[in-house]
């Protein structure tokens, strides 16, 4: 309805939304600004980078093999160490400011973190950091996976084949 009004008349149906539209204006200016959708995909890639580095410089592993992994959002595996618990990693990764998604997807344990938003290398390194923190707070020796889930990893690289 809203889009018939426009085309007929060139106004909004009802009051428009003042605010929406320049904040729409705003965002696609800093968009531009950005260098478009290539400048901000390179930022989500690098975001992606430094934070993939760091937490598998602390022993994790991601879900996907190395040319899988997207820009927007990677799967990480829960620790095999038996002083993870994922909850309390959560709360541990809130308390310094970062939220986590348990993973959904897969048939083994894993977290997901965002790599997109107004976030640089700064934030991504934050993430690792808090991370780091977590794992010493719990008393996790190593954020190596199960071997199971390695096994689905492999399985699903052969499925992309």
């Amino acid at each position: 309805a809203q889009w018939s009004a426009m085309e007929k008349s060139g106004q909004w149906r009802f009051t428009p939304p003042t605010h929406v539209v320049a904040a729409f204006l705003k965002a696609l200016e800093i968009h531009d600004a950005e260098g478009g959708v290539s400048g901000r995909g390179a930022r989500y890639t690098n975001n992606r980078d430094v934070m993939v580095k760091g937490m598998r410089d602390l022993g994790f592993e991601t879900l996907l093999d190395e040319r899988w992994l997207s820009p927007i959002i990677v799967t990480f595996f829960c620790p095999e160490d038996p002083a993870f618990h994922f909850s309390k990693f959560y709360d541990l990764m809130k308390n310094e400011g970062y939220i986590i998604y348990p993973g959904k997807l897969t048939i083994v344990d894993s977290f997901r973190v965002g790599c997109i938003g107004r976030m640089d290398s700064h934030v991504m390194q934050g993430v690792v950091s808090a991370a780091r923190n977590a794992l010493e707070t719990m008393g996790v020796k190593s954020a190596a996976p199960p071997k199971a889930a390695l096994l689905e990893r492999q399985r699903l690289s052969e499925l992309q084949e």
